[in-house]
């Protein structure tokens, strides 16, 4: 089968999308795995497979980290933890040129001769590897990649000269620090990335480069392999490193995959040296930048056919040498060393002797060391391990032991460091199948002491690498070069470390507890330091969307929780203008955009909420009376009480009405409105609207969204009840749509004779019957209060034996079970007010005359509609029961039916109690 794969060679230098490209391949098939030279670039490409396909699918398998999802199709390793024995269709391997490491580079080679894909397989990495893979691979092919973006050689740079978004080059962590250190007091800090760091702790100080909150990084040769940073220039600090043999200068190969992280994707990158690296010599520059390298010949190599006959026979499968020129025994690896040194101990030698053991004692001998102690103290930790997972399991007790003397996170960077690496131990040993009693639980364990620790060093980092106070002296006073401002998140103003005032939006509020003599001069430099967080801040705000501005009933303008205007009266209501709260200092363009982007804002939001009357106005199809009623809503910002405009309304035919009613107006008995603009933010908006319009000092607040009736008080402003959407009566304001609600019910009753409150008018309006008589008055009806007596009579039947009659209850005892309770009620009827004279009548709660046309209906329109009798004040209406048209509906005729019964009101949070009528609810 796997004979049958087809093998793919994908070469070529840096930024080239090669690592991309595996990816895609992979997720193309049903299954793959793909192995990577970073536990740090397993993670990110992990996160990537987890946002394509999701988590179930993936899987992370590392040494000290194994993350695999209910169904996982989609493994993502490290090189050394690759499965190479579940048949996956895909299967690659990045950096295949780290065959010639000579630490790592037998695995590698393992990897390039023996894994594969059913039915895809990929080896991706640098061109030099070309004649090495044509050699060892049979039928392979080759796909050559180019570097997308060019690599320029720039010489020598200063620190202090280095451009910003450049990443700076140290091969120790001791290097490193330095120059992160001279880079804070210089430029104002610096991120740190080293193969070391844990990937919480590395994608911690990752983002806070890419972020911008810092322009500099430092790092290892750690970037080199795939992690994908916006880096423009890269700067190596020296050539030449420790191997961990000895000191040697770094191959043009090496200098060529670390230089070639600047300049991703399209965008040109330059390289070149600082601080005491010699300048590269023109060939090797030029072949950096042409990519052009040396071949690799020959790569390390190590017998993965061991021998677990005997510790003899395994030390010497291992100590093996190649049969192909082009293969060499590498440097002997860390766990060769450890088998070495466990092999000359007695008790290994004593407990040793099956395969199976052997098996064990070479897993525990492969356990790295994180913890950079001597040979000697690695031994004989495993020595210990080995005796524990003899006896069956490292001991519970010994364990946590272990992990509590390390999971404190108090200490300097070298402190938690140390504790970081030491975790890393137990770590891999928790990750290891059958080693420990319960796996979840301490896999959980270390990884959370991991986490916590990880979280440590990057707050120690920062702390010493990242001087955010320099980061601004940068842009000190010219005139007074020794003061520098501080704003932190919190607009907290410091010059030289001392509190001197907020920024509220684009406002600086000075604190007044400083001295008169130094304000002057603090407030200056304050203000020269804010001046480019002004442009910053208002590039923000110009860009920021509608959801995190927002208006106030008081007409103030916010954006977040800092006024930055407040809204002012415009040519019309509906076209209100800004004012921005900017200081002079910011200078005019930050005034002027912060204006723009608040009047935007007002615009649109006016817009939005007020379209179906904008829409109206925008009708050029209405004409005559209707455009003009029509402007009239507009004034009345969508709510206009009937009773000032009833003239107008009787004066509109059923074609004008028609025409309003396409844009959602309501012809109600009390009011014309659109039910749209009843909802709680145009209501809020409508207020502040009118109370811009009218000049308030003081703006009505809207009433809270919700409520079917609200007090009704005399000291409001004319006008604030129906602008948010209530109608005054009695001790209360009633919602508009509720009321025009309870009109409905109402005509359908005989107010002549008199009616009482049914179970739908209260449910309607949530009131008690004492308030909706109140209510009532207040529309202009009288209510009268009674009491009667409410029999109900519940017989108690006594129990009857078997086989024998049942004795029927007396009257007297039948009397005794009879309960009465009392009941109140109230009749209403229509009561008109004394008619005034002729053209001084009051318009409210006026109904039509005997044989008067009704206000929305033409002349000599009857349509099956009855009025009364002629009797001044008269009701209209036809028999008891029936119902005719609606003021908001077309022709309709009238049409008997019963009152509507057992409706329960989905607005009245009383509905559930209404039914019962006993006088509250």
């Amino acid at each position: 089968m796997a004979a049958e794969t087809r093998i793919t060679a994908v070469l070529g230098p840096t930024n080239t999308g090669k690592t991309h490209y595996a990816i895609e391949r992979m997720l193309a098939h049903r299954t793959g795995v793909i192995g990577l030279p970073l536990r740090l670039l397993a993670r990110e490409v992990y996160d990537r497979v987890v946002a394509a396909r999701g988590p179930s699918v993936a899987a992370l398998v590392t040494g000290e980290e194994r993350i695999v999802g209910s169904r996982a199709q989609y493994w993502i390793c490290t090189v050394e933890a690759m499965p190479t024995d579940i048949g996956c269709d895909f299967l690659a391997v990045d950096e295949v040129q780290l065959c010639a490491d000579p630490d790592r580079g037998h695995v590698f080679t393992d990897r390039l001769l023996n894994a594969r894909g059913l039915s895809e397989t990929l080896f991706l990495g640098s061109d030099a590897m070309r004649g090495t893979i044509a050699a060892l691979v049979p039928k392979v092919q080759f796909l050559k990649r180019d570097r997308f973006s060019t690599l320029t050689y720039t010489g020598s740079k200063k620190l202090s000269r280095m451009p910003a978004r450049s990443a700076i080059v140290g091969f120790s962590v001791e290097n490193v620090y330095a120059i992160a250190e001279l880079i804070r007091r210089q430029k104002g800090g610096a991120a740190v990335v080293m193969g070391a760091l844990s990937p919480r702790t590395r994608n911690a100080q990752v983002a806070m480069y890419q972020n911008g909150e810092v322009d500099y990084l430092v790092a290892t040769d750690a970037i080199g392999m795939g992690l994908n940073l916006d880096i423009n220039h890269v700067a190596f600090s020296a050539t030449a490193k420790f191997d961990g043999w000895r000191m040697r200068d770094l191959f043009p190969h090496e200098l060529g995959q670390i230089a070639g992280r600047a300049g991703r994707y399209m965008t040109p990158g330059s390289f070149g040296v600082t601080g005491e690296a010699a300048p590269l010599g023109d060939d090797v520059a030029e072949a950096i930048e042409n990519h052009r390298f040396r071949p690799i010949d020959r790569i390390n190599w190590r017998s993965s056919d061991l021998d677990f006959s005997g510790l003899d026979g395994l030390i010497a499968s291992l100590e093996a040498g190649p049969q192909n020129e082009r293969l060499m025994r590498g440097r002997p690896a860390d766990d060769l060393r450890a088998l070495k040194a466990l092999a000359e101990q007695q008790q290994i030698i004593d407990r040793v002797r099956h395969p199976r053991d052997l098996r064990l004692l070479w897993d525990v001998c492969r356990i790295p060391d994180f913890q950079g102690i001597s040979a000697q103290e690695h031994a004989n930790l495993l020595l210990r391990i080995h005796g524990f997972l003899q006896d069956g399991h490292v001991p519970d007790d010994w364990l946590a032991a272990q992990i509590r003397r390390i999971d404190k996170i108090a200490g300097d960077i070298e402190t938690i460091s140390k504790r970081l690496a030491y975790i890393r131990t137990w770590t891999y040993v928790a990750q290891r199948s059958g080693w420990v009693a319960d796996e979840s639980h301490w896999r959980q364990e270390t990884r959370a002491v991991e986490d916590r620790l990880s979280d440590a060093l990057h707050e120690a980092l920062t702390q010493r690498f990242v001087d955010r106070r320099t980061s601004v002296l940068l842009r000190r006073l010219k005139q007074k070069e020794g003061l520098v401002a501080e704003v932190n998140d919190k607009g907290e103003v410091a010059v030289e470390g001392e509190f001197v005032g907020r920024l509220e939006g684009f406002r600086f509020r000075q604190d007044s507890s400083a001295s008169p003599d130094a304000a002057k001069t603090l407030k200056q430099a304050a203000y020269e330091a804010l001046r480019p967080e002004f442009h910053l801040r208002a590039d923000r705000f110009y860009n920021a969307p509608d959801t995190e501005i927002d208006f106030t009933e008081q007409g103030g303008l916010m954006w977040g929780t800092s006024a930055v205007g407040k809204l002012v009266k415009g040519p019309d209501a509906m076209r209100p203008q800004v004012e921005a709260f900017v200081d002079e200092e910011a200078g005019f363009d930050v005034a002027e955009k912060v204006r723009r982007r608040l009047q935007h804002f007002i615009d649109r939001r006016v817009a939005t909420l007020f379209e179906p009357l904008l829409n109206i106005q925008r009708d050029e199809t209405l004409a005559g009376l209707a455009r003009g009623f029509a402007f009239r809503l507009i004034e009345a910002l969508g709510v206009l009480p009937r009773e000032g405009v009833a003239d107008e309304v009787k004066a509109l035919d059923q074609d004008m009405r028609g025409a309003l009613r396409k844009h959602g107006v309501r012809f109600g008995q009390y009011t014309i409105f659109q039910p749209a603009l009843l909802k709680p933010a145009p209501t809020r908006l409508r207020l502040v609207l009118w109370s811009l319009n009218e000049r308030l000092d003081e703006f009505p607040e809207s009433p809270p969204p919700g409520l079917v009736t609200v007090p009704n008080l005399p000291d409001v402003p004319k006008g604030y009840y129906t602008l948010s959407g209530y109608h005054p009566a009695g001790a209360r304001a009633i919602r508009i749509d509720m009321l025009e609600r309870l009109a409905d019910i109402l005509r359908t009753m005989d107010s002549r004779t008199g009616f009482e409150a049914n179970p739908d008018m209260l449910s309607i309006t949530g009131m008690t019957l004492e308030q909706f008589a109140d209510l009532m008055d207040g529309l202009g009806y009288k209510g009268e209060k009674g009491e009667r007596e409410k029999v109900r009579s519940e017989p108690v039947a006594a129990p009857v034996e078997e086989g024998k009659t049942a004795n029927p209850i007396t009257e007297e005892e039948a009397a005794l079970q009879t309960v009465t309770e009392t009941e109140t009620y109230f009749t209403f009827t229509w009561v008109p007010k004394p008619r005034a004279p002729r053209g001084e009548r009051p318009q409210r709660n006026r109904r039509p005359e005997s044989g008067e046309r009704r206000a929305d209906k033409p002349r000599g329109d009857r349509s099956g509609a009855k009025f009364g009798k002629g009797k001044p004040g008269g009701k209209p209406g036809g028999k008891p029961g029936g119902k005719p048209k609606r003021e908001d509906q077309g022709e309709r005729k009238f049409e008997s039916r019963p009152p509507k019964k057992d409706r329960i009101d989905p607005d009245n949070p009383f509905a559930a109690a209404l039914m019962g009528l006993k006088g509250k609810i």
